[in-house]
């Protein structure tokens, strides 16, 4: 019998559900913030977990990223003991940036299209 192909998908989903909330009740770091989980992509042997997160209000979210790190390994137990696996996937944690990505090129787009209703003008 054949692996799962929906496993990977549902590891994905749960990990992104609850390591915000390992975060907040269990690991307490201040330091860490606001964590919001964008996206986890897990490889085919279910063996890493590349989770993309933002951090809420942070003013430097390379920072909270860094502290973040640091308590990866308290996460991964956690998440192994919840996820029911015997071997948690290893856990990258990557700084989404797309957020800040879509909103610098809305400014742009806006800046423009005042700079042509301008042009328009005169």
């Amino acid at each position: 019998m054949g692996k799962n192909p929906n496993a990977g998908a549902r590891i994905s989903a749960q990990i992104a559900r609850l390591i915000p909330e390992i975060i907040l009740r269990e690991v307490k770091n201040p330091r860490i913030g606001i964590v919001s989980v964008n996206e986890v992509k897990v490889n085919g042997d279910h063996s890493l977990a590349k989770v993309y997160v933002s951090f809420l209000g942070a003013k430097y979210p390379r920072q909270n990223l860094e502290e973040l790190k640091a308590v990866k390994g308290v996460i991964r137990s956690k998440l192994s003991s919840r996820l029911g696996l015997y071997k948690a996937p290893d856990i990258l944690f990557l700084l989404d940036e797309s957020f800040e990505a879509a909103e610098s090129l809305e400014r742009a787009l806006r800046k423009e299209g005042e700079d042509l209703a301008g042009l328009n003008r005169e």
